[in-house]
């Protein structure tokens, strides 16, 4: 189905909130493919994302259509990886907005998901101005899919496609996981549940808040849940990361986030996020803005890790000697304000 349907607009009909789903994936033929299926069987119109590049406005322009016509199923947009996760769910779960998203698919090739995962390109997103990681990209498409669907399996061991499905259910706990064979392209089951603007999929987000339940397990994924009180010695965290997380020495660490403190930042929280070869340490909360329910992050270290192959205790044992040892602590920040910080720094308000 497509704009030029014979189901004709109400006349003077008040616009309903059309139901959305989003189709999102690095491979544009696996993605589009997918997204021309889905939208077939389930009788929905299609907006490719070729559309999206060329028609900026081609989606406002649909969903103000869709919402005035008697019948239709609703609306399938498969969304080129330019358009980060996070804004689509953010334009179609606007509870302010005529939409109704009901799932994100994110189509992944299984033949160089852990490839990707680790590019090192930039990617220029839709507006024409910013850049963003492709691995980035495609980490948050995972994290924030209702559904992930696994193509391009043939000729992969059958421990191998385990392996990545265990790993992406690990970055997905909330997902379902299945391989494009198995999986008939067909009516789904109703959503009772709609997509917010906020949420928690993320697999390092529910394994912080301790929820987290893969459906899919595997003994070469290995998940870390890091936690210190002490803050690191930036010196030896910078050591720290280029040999666990860039040059594997303790096995491949795919992605890790979470928070942690500088001794030398001592009232700053940061996020950590870190996927493939890409590395962001940045301020997230100040000591003093803190209010009651922000507590839990006033303190140490709390982070997740998502590895293959990892030695989870080696890898553990390398970021507790990155932290402060019991004579740098008592010391106090007039030592810690001495210690060499390889770090960027922080550009802050000077009201923060």
């Amino acid at each position: 189905m497509d704009l030029s349907s014979e189901e004709a607009p109400e006349a003077g009909g008040i616009g309903r909130r059309v139901d959305v789903v989003a189709v999102v994936g690095a491979c544009g033929p696996e993605r589009q493919e997918h997204a021309e299926r889905l939208a077939t069987s389930e009788g929905r119109v299609l907006l490719p994302a070729r559309r999206l590049r060329t028609e900026p406005e081609v989606l406002d322009q649909a969903v103000s259509l869709l919402g005035r016509m008697r019948a239709t199923s609703g609306l399938v947009v498969e969304h080129p990886l330019e358009t980060p996760a996070m804004e689509i769910i953010g334009m179609l779960a606007d509870p302010s907005m005529p939409t109704r998203l009901s799932a994100v698919i994110c189509v992944v090739d299984a033949t160089h998901l852990v490839t990707d995962l680790e590019a090192e390109d930039f990617v220029p997103l839709l507006d024409g101005t910013h850049h963003a990681a492709r691995a980035e990209l495609m980490v948050q498409q995972i994290e924030y899919a209702s559904e992930i669907v696994l193509v391009n399996t043939a000729g992969l061991s059958a421990r191998r496609i385990h392996t990545l499905e265990a790993l992406l259910s690990a970055l997905s706990p909330q997902a379902s996981v299945s391989r494009a064979a198995e999986r008939a392209v067909g009516p789904r089951p109703v959503h009772e549940e709609e997509y917010s603007q906020e949420q928690t999929r993320a697999g390092w987000v529910s394994l912080l808040n301790a929820d987290f339940d893969p459906s899919i397990r595997s003994e070469d994924v290995t998940v870390v849940h890091y936690e210190q009180l002490r803050p690191f010695h930036p010196g030896r965290l910078h050591a720290v990361l280029e040999t666990y997380l860039f040059e594997r020495g303790a096995g491949q660490v795919v992605r890790s986030a979470g928070f942690c403190r500088l001794a030398t930042r001592p009232h700053v929280t940061a996020q950590w996020d870190h996927v493939g070869a890409g590395f962001a340490l940045e301020p997230l909360s100040f000591d003093h803005q803190m209010r009651t329910e922000d507590e839990v992050l006033a303190f140490g270290q709390e982070l997740a890790i998502f590895g293959l192959g990892l030695d989870a205790d080696r890898l553990t044992a390398a970021l507790d000697e990155a932290a402060l040892d019991d004579d740098e602590l008592a010391a106090g920040p007039m030592l810690w304000a001495t210690f060499p910080d390889p770090f960027p720094d922080w550009r802050t308000a000077p009201n923060l």
